[in-house]
This record gives C-alpha cells, sequence and structure tokens, in this order.
C-alpha cells in the first residue's frame, strides 16, 4: 500500500509539472505573439509608406507655405498692429521648417520637389490652388501701409489658411504616410486657431 501511494503521488507531481511547463510555454508564445502584433504597425511606419495622396499633399504644401512666407516678411515693413506682426512671425517659424521636412520627405520617395526659390504667387497655375493668392491680390497687399495692410493682411491669410486646412483635411482622409498625416492634424490645429484670431482682429477693428 505505501508502494503504490507513493507512485500514485510521483505521477501526480509529474503531471502536475508537465502542465506548468505547458501553460509557461502557451504564455510565452502569446507574450511573443502581442509584441508582433504591436511591433507591425510601427515597422511599417518606420518604412516610410506612402501613397499618391501623400506626394500631392506635400508637392502643393510646399508652395502654399511658400506663399504664405512671402505674405508674412512684408508685415515687419508694411504693418501698423503689433499682433498683426507678432502673427506673421509664429506663421514664418512654423511653416518655414515644415517646407524643410515635406521636402526632404519628397527627395526620399523619389518625387520632384517644386522648385527652390520659384515665385508662387505670379504664376497663375498656383492661384488656382486652393486659398492661393493671385498675382494682383500679391501687389496690392505689398503697395499697401499701415492699417490698410493690416486689414488686407488679415482678410487674405484668412483666405490662405482654409484653403491649407482644406488640404490637410484631404491629406488626414487619403493620406499613408504616417508623418504626413500627423503634419495635417498639426496644420489644421494651428492654422484653424490663427483663423479665429485673425477673425477676431479684423472684428476688432
Amino acid at each position: 500500500m505505501t508502494t503504490s501511494h507513493a507512485l500514485r503521488r510521483a505521477a501526480l507531481g509529474a503531471a502536475t509539472l508537465s502542465a506548468v511547463v505547458l501553460l509557461a510555454a502557451c504564455g510565452g508564445e502569446q507574450h511573443s505573439g502581442t509584441h508582433a502584433a504591436h511591433g507591425a504597425p510601427a515597422a511599417s511606419a518606420m518604412a516610410g509608406a506612402h501613397n499618391a495622396q501623400d506626394v500631392s499633399f506635400a508637392q502643393g504644401m510646399i508652395p502654399h507655405h511658400q506663399q504664405a512666407l512671402e505674405m508674412a516678411r512684408l508685415a515687419p515693413g508694411h504693418a501698423a498692429s503689433a499682433e498683426v506682426k507678432a502673427l506673421a512671425a509664429r506663421i514664418e517659424k512654423a511653416q518655414d521648417p515644415e517646407i524643410r521636412t515635406m521636402t526632404g520627405w519628397l527627395k526620399s520617395w523619389g518625387e520632384e520637389p517644386p522648385m527652390a526659390g520659384m515665385d508662387h504667387s505670379r504664376h497663375g497655375g498656383m492661384a488656382g490652388m486652393s486659398g492661393m493668392m493671385s498675382a494682383d491680390d500679391m501687389t496690392a497687399l505689398e503697395k499697401s501701409s499701415g492699417a490698410d495692410f493690416d486689414r488686407k493682411f488679415l482678410t487674405l491669410m484668412v483666405i490662405h489658411h482654409q484653403g491649407a486646412v482644406e488640404m490637410a483635411q484631404t491629406e488626414k482622409a487619403k493620406g499613408r504616410d504616417s508623418r504626413a498625416v500627423e503634419m495635417a492634424d498639426d496644420v489644421i490645429a494651428a492654422q484653424s486657431a490663427e483663423i479665429k484670431q485673425m477673425k477676431g482682429l479684423l472684428g476688432a477693428e
């Protein structure tokens, strides 16, 4: 009886140990699988996957930003309002680095960036882009000063920003590259806030 009881206990202990080992192995496989699943999107983003919409966004937003910079750089010598000058400086500080970033994306994708230094406001094709100013608009802004410049600048920049927000919303809906979609989010947030500010300044006049 004693020998039989001892054998049964040994068998039970072996079965329990096997079950523990099996559960540990299963748990390890599940844990590894979870990490693989979480790692897949990150690997995809690092690979810089992009589509035609991402290319269109960058190729369109670069000249759009360049025209905003051209407008903003008029403010120090033409504006009367300190608020307008500060807004223009903020626009330049935000959009100049974004131009460089998007240019880098296009080169890494094997795509042609818009020509550097091109005066986009003077080309009719660019005037058809959402929110872009015509050559006449830009000339009128350049010739104005003081409170007249402030009104023109704010009015035109509201329209310009609205165009950029529209382009960014399209990128969010159809773009694939995570970096481009994130920049579109930033454009929507920053420029929507500036639109609100500019409308407030126009209403205060």
